[in-house]
């Protein structure tokens, strides 16, 4: 796992996962964006007969799909942590994780050595103005999600990660204004099936799902107006700077309002919250080194694995109930996705096909 220390990989990283849905914003699909040579690789091997080609091919892959699988996996049992932390709220985790990943994202700017590309950032109005919009953006999202976890309501948490491609597609739609293929129409429809069916099992609207959802949608809609000119470890150090002055206030008021825990739970307790730094910008690192190896499609198909483990974690080890309404309310919404896939993988073949046809006939 050498590559996750190699400052390429940590200079190109994507996103984490909070900006995968920057990508279906774009391509009103539920993947991220990848840079050139995951796909490029891959499609690389047909063309080549000979083993000393192809070897290397299937190993970048394994070893992408190895890592996005270690990152979807760490993200898909985060539940577990945020458990593992009671009694502390959902407040003072999201305030220790801000301020917690700010020092590690300092460790690895200095790692790096990219502070002058971070003190650029800093100095950009372009780029300052849409990375605060996005960390207001996920810390309504990180808040929303423990708050959930903690409070018996995982597997609505885990609901909200799997409606947000059909999120992405509707932003694609009323904001970039761009026009659907018959399946995603079909899939959006079904979605709006699926809330009412769970508006009726849950007795009320699924907002921590929806709250989930959408500030996850369109925060990877910000982060993408701004990708192209800012790497993944300065944005995400971009926002930690922008959150960090809150975090710190409110631990300092919840330490003199008697109501944190950092302290009083003993030392466990306190290395576990000061991980919550590395717990953050592991995953990180796994996802861009996995989507710098594999195209977006497989990105794509990959990102289900968290909501899923999520979902299993919900159900086996927090014991939380699931009625005859919520299982058929799920069952619509992974109907929905079923379509969203399918249009996925037959637009990824077409744009294969094409690009081959292209490619033939420049020779």
């Amino acid at each position: 796992m050498r590559n996750i220390a190699d400052g390429r990989d940590v200079g190109h990283i994507v996103s984490t996962p909070e900006q995968i849905s920057a990508a279906s914003t774009a391509s009103t699909q539920p993947t991220t964006t990848a840079p050139g040579s995951g796909g490029a690789g891959t499609g690389g091997s047909g063309g080549s007969g000979g083993g000393t080609v192809a070897q290397p091919v299937r190993s970048e892959t394994t070893t992408g799909v190895l890592f996005g699988i270690g990152a979807y996996g760490l993200w898909g049992l985060l539940p577990l942590y945020f458990f593992v932390l009671q009694p502390a709220g959902a407040i003072e985790i999201v305030a220790n994780r801000v301020v917690w990943s700010l020092v590690f994202c300092a460790l690895l700017i200095t790692i790096t050595r990219a502070w002058r590309v971070f003190g650029s950032a800093m100095k950009d109005r372009t780029i300052m103005g849409p990375l605060a919009l996005a960390a207001a953006l996920i810390a309504i999202n990180w808040l929303t999600y423990t708050f959930g976890v903690t409070t018996g309501h995982a597997v609505e948490t885990s609901l909200g990660y799997f409606i947000n491609p059909l999120v992405s597609v509707l932003l694609g739609v009323f904001v970039l204004k761009e026009k659907l293929r018959p399946l995603q129409w079909a899939a959006v429809g079904i979605g709006f099936v699926a809330v009412g069916v769970l508006t009726f099992s849950y007795g009320q609207l699924p907002w921590i799902a929806l709250l989930l959802a959408f500030s996850f949608g369109l925060y990877g809609f910000v982060k993408k107006r701004v990708g192209p000119r800012v790497d993944a470890l300065t944005s995400l150090s971009v926002e930690t700077v922008v959150l960090a002055p809150f975090a710190a206030i409110t631990m300092v008021v919840l330490g003199a309002a008697g109501m944190a825990t950092l302290t009083t739970e003993g030392p466990a307790h306190f290395w576990l919250i000061l991980a919550s730094g590395i717990i953050t910008a592991v995953p990180l690192l796994f996802f861009g080194a996995s989507a710098r190896r594999l195209p977006m499609t497989t990105i794509g198909l990959l990102q289900y694995f968290a909501p899923v483990l999520q979902f299993i974690v919900a159900l086996t080890v927090f014991n939380e109930a699931m009625t005859t309404a919520r299982w058929i309310g799920f069952c619509v919404v992974w109907l929905a996705l079923i379509l969203l896939t399918i249009d996925m993988l037959r637009t990824a073949r077409k744009n294969s096909a094409l690009r081959k046809k292209a490619r033939l006939a420049e020779v």
